[in-house]
């Protein structure tokens, strides 16, 4: 299990990493708010552009990328996806302690994200709490999500 800084050449694995994360395996949203949520796979230019403008860090399986996550350098993260077949394994821990140590480095007072009702518990067990909760709709289908946020500021 290795983690390293994305470059250009990852961007359109990742697109498909987040379709595969969406789409497949369980999840506590209904199959027609999963293809609202994500109706083809990321990927071009566009895609390119959004990933540009962030840190994104990638975790892989030897030649295989089978997550990822992205932080800005306000400290939002954006983007935090790992493959169904690749959960449970420590990957996401491995992800926001990349995360984490380079916002620290840009001297960000926390970290804040949109977490899925799918994310919500990875993101709770490492202190991230639940700032408020909110829906957004994606073609008609209603999606709940929360708002969370960590301090990283050193406690005295």
């Amino acid at each position: 299990m290795t983690c390293r800084v994305a470059t250009r050449t990852d961007y359109d694995c990742l697109g498909q990493i987040m379709f595969r994360a969406i789409r497949e395996g369980p999840s506590p949203y209904t199959d027609a708010q999963r293809r609202a949520w994500m109706p083809r796979v990321n990927a071009g230019p566009g895609w390119a552009a959004r990933l540009a403008q962030h840190h994104v860090v990638l975790s892989a399986e030897g030649p295989d990328i089978v997550g990822f996550m992205t932080v800005d350098p306000a400290g939002y993260i954006d983007l935090a996806y790992i493959l169904p077949d690749a959960r449970g394994q420590g990957r996401f821990a491995q992800l926001l302690d990349a995360v984490t140590e380079h916002a620290r480095a840009r001297t960000c007072a926390g970290l804040c994200t949109h977490a899925s009702l799918m994310a919500q518990p990875a993101f709770a067990r490492h202190g991230f709490r639940v700032v408020r909760q909110e829906t957004v709709i994606r073609s008609g289908e209603t999606l709940r999500r929360a708002e969370m946020y960590k301090s990283l500021k050193k406690e005295a």
